[in-house]
């Protein structure tokens, strides 16, 4: 009764926000929950053309096909973590170090030119992006192969784009030129929150620049490195959609093709709904495995985690 009674005493006080909110719970319930219901078709023969529930149900057949196909499942799984784990690494490290850095410049004003030259990067479209890249290292007609063509470092015409060798590095660096201003904004500031008692108590006891980095810093911005990895984990198995439909092609697809590229290409390019839908399925279920599992490591260490 006594909540009853607060729950009225709140909507009655709050009316006119809660109908603002409104709208927003029944677009995420109509956008994000109920799309939901096509997950029926990993335990169905769905065909397309046909009403969603009136398909067969076979119940886990298709994700016993999913496990069957080991050999391709484990290429895109290992693209997959191999690229995700890769730019993660490198993406939080060189964003530290460049927070870092960055917070050392004494002039403001250059500071403030960088790290706004340094997040444009991120409002960029991967369209532009890959057409930008094509600029440069496109086989037989890039800048960059002509140039070293003409130095006689380059013969062939098969260019940084469709070479499987370069699949991985291209994803990792175009990856980190698009999110270094953004997570260097992020470091910069946990570092502006750290009492600056510390360092003046440390340059008092003769600590260098190195030293109040190396004691001060680095041990503050732990907490927000903790936090951003353990996030980030989560998506461990789903990389950016727009960025693979773009740079994945014919020569390349056995060292770039991750899962959601195999999920467009068995539901959208070959139809097969109930397969890929499967597919995706385990895909976010391995996710959410892994993200309690991090969670609960990291809880366990050193009291730090997301819930």
């Amino acid at each position: 009764m006594v909540k009853n009674k607060s729950l009225q005493k709140s909507l009655s006080r709050w009316w006119i926000v809660y109908l603002m909110i409104l709208p927003g719970f029944l677009l995420t319930g109509l956008l994000s929950y109920g799309p939901m219901a096509g997950l029926y078709m990993a335990f169905a023969d769905y065909r397309i053309g046909r009403p969603l529930f009136s398909a067969e149900f076979v119940g886990l057949e298709f994700f016993r096909m999913v496990l069957r196909d080991s050999v391709e499942i484990g290429t895109v799984l290992r693209n997959t973590l191999g690229m995700n784990i890769l730019s993660l690494i490198v993406g939080m490290v060189v964003a530290l170090m460049f927070a870092i850095m960055l917070n050392e410049v004494a002039n403001k004003r250059i500071k403030k030119t960088i790290q706004t030259v340094s997040f444009i990067p991120f409002f960029v479209s991967w369209v532009i992006v890959y057409n930008m890249l094509q600029v440069f290292f496109q086989g037989g007609t890039g800048l960059i192969p002509t140039f070293l063509r003409n130095l006689g470092f380059e013969q062939q015409g098969l260019g940084v784009l469709a070479d499987p060798r370069w699949s991985w590095t291209l994803v990792i660096l175009s990856n980190l030129w698009k999110t270094l201003g953004y997570n260097a904004v992020i470091f910069l500031s946990s570092i502006t929150s750290i009492d600056t008692g510390m360092y003046e108590a440390a340059t008092i006891d003769g600590a260098n620049r190195l030293q109040r980095i190396r004691y001060i810093t680095l041990p503050q911005l732990m907490p927000t490195l903790q936090i951003l990895l353990i996030l980030n984990v989560g998506w461990i198995f789903t990389s950016n959609f727009d960025q693979f439909f773009l740079f994945t092609n014919s020569l390349n697809r056995p060292t770039m093709e991750v899962f959601d590229m195999y999920i467009f290409r068995f539901g959208l390019r070959q139809l097969d709904y109930s397969y890929a839908t499967a597919v995706g399925i385990l895909r976010s279920v391995a996710g959410f495995v892994v993200l309690i599992i991090v969670n609960a490591i990291s809880r366990k260490f050193d009291g730090g985690s997301v819930a």
